[in-house]
């Protein structure tokens, strides 16, 4: 008797683009995670990889790129936050995923605790102790231990198929 062992293999552009064209048939909403760089700077990001994992303990994961610009003060800090976007926040989703520009410059936050950068008028914030970094082929998924947490309202910002969409009302 023979067993196959799984091995992966590396997906051709075009079997990437596919695949990520299909990923995209699931609806996200759209975060911004904030912590401070090596220096003691704000760093963000925008990411829609966010998820709940556990009640008890409060836990929440998200996923960044190994090749990103602040792959190592997410990576390396203790601390992050989680703020879930509104719907009338493309803005910023749009400027925390571009490269290069005052970030912090162009949106209202403040230093929240242990000094991470904390956004106004998001509609929920989570303030969490990064748990564990995982392996994750080319990312690396942030397990967080939830810390502190508020709900503000508001619709949310959701991601679908590669454009910012509403919600169908009822």
């Amino acid at each position: 008797m023979t067993t196959e062992k799984s091995r992966s293999i590396s997906p051709s552009p075009e079997q990437s683009r596919l695949l990520r064209d299909t990923l995209g048939h699931f609806a996200t909403g759209v975060t911004v995670i904030t912590t401070q760089d090596t220096n003691g700077q704000p760093a963000g990001m925008t990411a829609n990889s966010f998820n709940s994992v556990s009640l008890d303990p409060a836990l929440v994961l998200w996923s960044i790129d190994k090749q990103s610009m602040g792959y190592k003060a997410f990576t390396t800090r203790e601390h992050f936050a989680v703020h879930i976007l509104r719907a009338d926040q493309q803005h910023v989703s749009n400027l925390f995923a571009g490269r290069g520009a005052d970030k912090f410059g162009q949106v209202n936050w403040y230093e929240g605790p242990n000094g991470i950068p904390r956004l106004e008028e998001c509609a929920a914030y989570f303030h969490c102790r990064r748990a564990q970094c995982i392996d994750g082929g080319d990312h690396t998924i942030l397990l967080g231990e939830v810390l502190e947490f508020a709900a503000f309202g508001g619709e949310p910002l959701v991601f679908h198929q590669g454009c910012y969409r509403a919600l169908a009302g009822e």
